[in-house]
């Protein structure tokens, strides 16, 4: 069992880090996109139809394709405080607790996931798009597509943590000889 959950886990880990980087070449894109609409706006009088449509878009890109790999490596927003301070005086409580919010966390994931399934497929089957029709538009499922496999993949990815019998990341410590 621990040498299958090793290559599940390095497969989820391999696809956060791939979508990952997609997410980053997203954000590349969109700084392109943003200066050629200022200077084009500014120079030529002639602003870039749909950039505001192309942000819009892109936002939601880059969450849900950078999401598992922050939640995997243990870079998202949250408070650890008490599980540190609990993590020195009881340490199987603490690491009792962080199981307990990664299997919560797995389960919202997985809810998300669960609820967006069928709005990508209405929307692939509509072809519904976004936009001004004339001027910009662009279709909604591939945006429905990327928060459904965000979503998925996060709740695999706190699922293993939840099945691991140690955190790999340590959350995070005050450096040594901090009083404050």
């Amino acid at each position: 069992m621990g040498s299958a959950l090793t290559a599940v886990s390095r497969l989820v880990d391999g696809i956060a880090i791939f979508a990952n980087a997609i997410g980053t070449l997203v954000v590349l894109a969109l700084v392109g996109v943003v200066n050629f609409d200022a200077i084009a706006r500014s120079l030529f009088n002639a602003p870039f139809l749909g950039a505001v449509e192309v942000v819009q878009f892109s936002m939601v890109l880059i969450v849900f394709l950078q999401l598992p790999d922050v939640c995997r490596v243990n870079r998202l927003t949250s408070s650890d405080g008490f599980l540190t301070i609990l993590g020195g005086r009881r340490p199987r409580t603490a690491n009792a607790l962080r199981h307990a919010i990664n299997f919560v966390s797995a389960v919202f994931m997985a809810l998300i996931a669960i609820a967006i399934w069928p709005e990508f497929l209405k929307m692939f089957e509509t072809q519904d798009y976004f936009g001004v029709p004339g001027v910009f538009t662009a279709p909604w499922w591939p945006i429905k597509l990327a928060i459904f496999a965000g979503a998925a993949l996060c709740a695999v990815i706190f699922f293993l943590k939840v099945l691991k019998s140690h955190e790999d990341v340590p959350p995070v410590r005050l450096p040594e000889g901090d009083d404050a």
